[in-house]
C-alpha cells in the first residue's frame, strides 16, 4: 500500500480537500442512489456531460507518462479512457483533476467522479468511500540496492537475507509465509522508516507491492532496483476506481470494467504498459 504523507497531516489535508470540493464551481455532490441506467446522460456526475477523473501529481511511470494523465499513455491513463469510452464519453469529455493520494480515500465530498491512482481496496477505506471492482492485481516485489541485486535473485536467495517491510501489510505477511527467511524480518511503522533502513544498510532488501516498488526505485531511493516479483499466498491487493460514498457510480464502473475484462482490453493494456515496458522477472 502506498504511503506518501505523514499520518499527522491526514486530517487537516482531508478537511482542506473537502472544503475545496464544496467550493469549486460545478463540483456538486452526487445525490446518491443508483442511476436509471449507465448511459452517460443518466450518470451522477460532477459536471454535466463531463467525466471528471482524479489522480495524484506527479503522476509516475508506468501508470502515467510524461506526468500528463490526459495523454492516454501509461496503464492507468489508458484504463481511465477505456472506462470513459465504455460509459459513452469521448476523450475530449474527460476532465482530469489533481488529488493527493492520501486524501483520496478520506470521508467527504469529492471533486472527481472517480479517482484512479493505484488505490488498494481495503475494508477500512470502503467504509467511507466506494470502490469499483479491481482493475489490477498487485504482486509482491523485492527492492534492494543495485550493488546487492545478485544476492536477491531468487526466493532461495531471499531466505538468507535480512528482509524488512512495513507493519500490517501484505508484504510483511508474504515475507513470513511465502519467503520464510532464516532471520525474522525487521518490521517498520512506516514505509519511510523501511526505506531509510535500506539506505543505512540495516536490511538487505525490502518487500513492497509491485507498484510501490516502482515508485520507490524510480523516485525515492537512488541506486535501488527491483530484483523480481512473486505471488503472495495471501489474498492479493487489488486496485479499484474510487468514488464518493453513495455516489451511485460504482455499479456502472463495474459494468464498464467487466466489459473491458471480457473483451481482453484490460489484459492488453497491462501487457502494453506494465509487462513489456517494465519487465520485472518472476522470482522462482
Amino acid at each position: 500500500m502506498r504511503t506518501r504523507l505523514a499520518a499527522l497531516l491526514a486530517a487537516p489535508l482531508a478537511l482542506a480537500a473537502a472544503l475545496t470540493a464544496c467550493g469549486s464551481d460545478g463540483d456538486e455532490s452526487a445525490d446518491g442512489g443508483a442511476p436509471d441506467s449507465c448511459e452517460a446522460a443518466d450518470l451522477p456526475l460532477k459536471q454535466d456531460g463531463k467525466l471528471t477523473v482524479g489522480t495524484d501529481s506527479p503522476a509516475y511511470e508506468p501508470w502515467f507518462s510524461e506526468n500528463d494523465p490526459s495523454n492516454g499513455k501509461g496503464f492507468e491513463s489508458a484504463v481511465a479512457y477505456a472506462v470513459a469510452e465504455q460509459l459513452g464519453f469521448a476523450k475530449d469529455d474527460v476532465v482530469w483533476v489533481k488529488q493527493a493520494f492520501n486524501t483520496s480515500y478520506t470521508p467527504g465530498a469529492k471533486k472527481f467522479d472517480f479517482d484512479i491512482n493505484q488505490i488498494s481496496i481495503t475494508p477500512e477505506r470502503a467504509g467511507v468511500v466506494d470502490f469499483s471492482q479491481g482493475y489490477y492485481t498487485a504482486s509482491q516485489a523485492v527492492v534492494t540496492m543495485e550493488k546487492n541485486a545478485k544476492k536477491a535473485a531468487s526466493l532461495d536467495d531471499l531466505k538468507g537475507l535480512k528482509l524488512g517491510a512495513q507493519t500490517a501489510t501484505t508484504s510483511l505477511t508474504a515475507i513470513r509465509e511465502d519467503v520464510q527467511p532464516d532471520v525474522d524480518p525487521l518490521v517498520f511503522d512506516t514505509s519511510d522508516q523501511a526505506k531509510q533502513a535500506l539506505l543505512n544498510g540495516q536490511v538487505d532488501a525490502l518487500v513492497f507491492d509491485l507498484p510501490t516498488a516502482f515508485y520507490v526505485t524510480a523516485a525515492e531511493i537512488e541506486g535501488s532496483t527491483i530484483t523480481g516479483q512473486f505471488e503472495s499466498s495471501e489474498k492479493p491487493e487489488e486496485f479499484g476506481l474510487l468514488t464518493e460514498k453513495d455516489s451511485g457510480l460504482a455499479p456502472c464502473l463495474d459494468e464498464a470494467l467487466t466489459a473491458l475484462e471480457e473483451d481482453g482490453t484490460l489484459a492488453a493494456l497491462e501487457k502494453e504498459w506494465l509487462s513489456d515496458v517494465v519487465a520485472v522477472p518472476v522470482l522462482q
